[in-house]
């Protein structure tokens, strides 16, 4: 007998789709998800980075004339202090692409910066149509600087930005969404589960209170963390500062700089600033996120328990072959994606805290991440608030699993028999026990729990107390504790 041909069919050859123009998105973050997470290009993209670094070189030189620093620099005047800024201003496609063409050539980032400074000072008699002593300030563009001196105050900028003006702002919104859900379902009865089984009963706002108020305590911590920055030269020394210079006050010009672009200046480093910063708002910012899971978890527990009800989205698509299914896709994306987050961010805190001797290179790849681990968790905070904003409460369910379970009255009734023993009454003895005998692992109907109560010998307000308590208004506190949500300062 003749074995089987199991040889493969010639595979046809295929377009090269690296090949494609436009060119196409290697990662989701530029591709599906590239409108929700756009803002951020103007903060942490390759891009946004070689801008700031421009940001920083003109600064130094505006920072250097004005003061004097440098004996003999030239004074500007307003039209070119205004003409070296504008360089920063109009950083669009063609100097991306005038900036990328130098970089070849220089094969260093910084470096090319500098070049395409010096290029805009050489032009600037002809682009103002007046002489201008611009072009004899050429050598103080990156004067005395490290390349590290730049892009530590770039990223700096950077990710100041990205987070007071794209995360927080998405951040704060969606904790302020989840604060209004608290309040609107404040009163609104919920079975709890501990362990995934029946409990004590709070209130559906209430359960929301604890993570919108989880979360604003970690937006304050952000809201709270610096960004560090330095400009004191190869090994931190201030050594061709004063060499060049012996005349200035090199640590006053330096604090003055780092605090003129908006950071904190940091006096001790190596030849890079030591990324401390960095770990330390990372951190928080993963817990924000790991705090946002938790929110995802516990929706979607809802949602397949049935408390929320999802609003169907017309022409949406559940499931391939469930025509029924409206699944909680929101929630389970934005899991993951805060889980990829955090662990960049983790990578992030872990590896720029160390850095050998005087300086590696771990750390120049390793920020050009910065970006994907702030867009993953944008894009979770946005589908979580998307996710919101599509549910709806089964306050029928929820009546429902509260007169299914009338055992969890038996922590009332048994703290009532404590107090009622603590003053006095007699036949109160083990009132734990007692409960425990009668509910553990039984279905009560409310005529059980109300003919135990009516034989226990309560005094009589006792008695009535519990007789008109249902699982439904054993809830204690919590309609009123969601209130604490503004009283925590923001």
């Amino acid at each position: 007998m003749t074995a089987p041909d199991t040889a493969l069919p010639p595979v046809p050859a295929r377009v090269v789709l690296a090949d494609v123009e436009p060119a196409i998105a290697l990662g989701p973050l530029d591709g599906r998800y590239r409108p929700t997470v756009a803002p951020l290009v103007d903060h942490l993209s390759e891009a946004a980075l070689n801008r700031e670094r421009l940001h920083v070189e003109v600064e130094w030189v505006l920072h250097l004339t004005e003061h004097g620093v440098v004996p003999g620099a030239p004074t500007l005047d307003a039209v070119e202090a205004d003409y070296l800024r504008e360089v920063v201003t109009s950083f669009g496609a063609d100097e991306i692409a005038e900036l990328a063409e130098i970089e070849r050539t220089t094969v260093h980032d910084v470096k090319a910066v500098e070049y395409f400074l010096k290029r805009r000072l050489a032009a600037a008699p002809e682009v103002l149509g007046r002489p201008t002593v611009l072009p004899a300030a050429a050598e103080l563009v990156h004067f005395a600087c490290t390349s590290e001196d730049v892009n530590n105050l770039a990223y700096a900028r950077m990710v100041r930005g990205a987070v007071r003006d794209v995360w927080a702002p998405a951040a704060t919104a969606l904790v302020d969404e989840v604060a209004a859900l608290a309040h609107r379902y404040a009163e609104v009865p919920l079975l709890a589960l501990t362990h995934g089984q029946p409990a004590t009963p709070t209130t559906l706002g209430k359960e929301l209170a604890v993570l919108a108020h989880r979360l604003r305590r970690q937006l304050r911590r952000v809201a709270g963390d610096e960004y560090l920055g330095k400009i004191n030269g190869a090994t931190g020394t201030y050594g061709a500062h004063v060499v060049a210079v012996p005349g200035a006050d090199w640590e006053v010009v330096a604090r003055t700089f780092v605090e003129r672009l908006g950071l904190t200046w940091n006096p001790l480093t190596t030849q890079i600033e030591s990324h401390d910063w960095q770990a330390e708002l990372y951190a928080d910012v993963a817990r924000f996120h790991r705090v946002l899971h938790n929110l995802a978890t516990d929706v979607w527990s809802y949602i397949s328990r049935g408390v929320f009800r999802q609003v169907p989205v017309a022409g949406a698509t559940g499931s391939s072959t469930m025509p029924h299914k409206v699944n909680p896709i929101r929630f389970e994306n934005a899991e993951a994606n805060l889980e990829i987050s955090c662990a960049l961010l983790d990578t992030l805190s872990a590896t720029l805290v160390t850095s050998r001797l005087q300086r590696d290179l771990t750390d120049s790849t390793t920020q050009r991440n910065i970006g994907p681990a702030f867009g993953h968790g944008l894009l979770a905070i946005d589908n979580v608030r998307r996710g919101l904003r599509a549910l709806d409460v089964d306050t029928d369910l929820l009546a429902r699993e509260l007169d299914e379970n009338w055992e969890v009255l038996g922590e009332p009734v048994q703290s009532v028999m404590r107090a009622a023993a603590v003053a006095g009454v007699p036949g109160m003895d083990n009132p734990y026990e007692r409960l425990k005998d009668l509910t553990r692992g039984r279905r009560l109907t409310a005529q059980d729990m109300r003919e135990f109560v009516a034989g226990l010998g309560l005094p009589d307000e006792a008695a009535a107390r519990l007789a008109a308590l249902t699982p439904a208004t054993y809830t204690g506190l919590a309609a009123s504790i969601v209130g604490h949500l503004e009283d925590a300062p923001r």
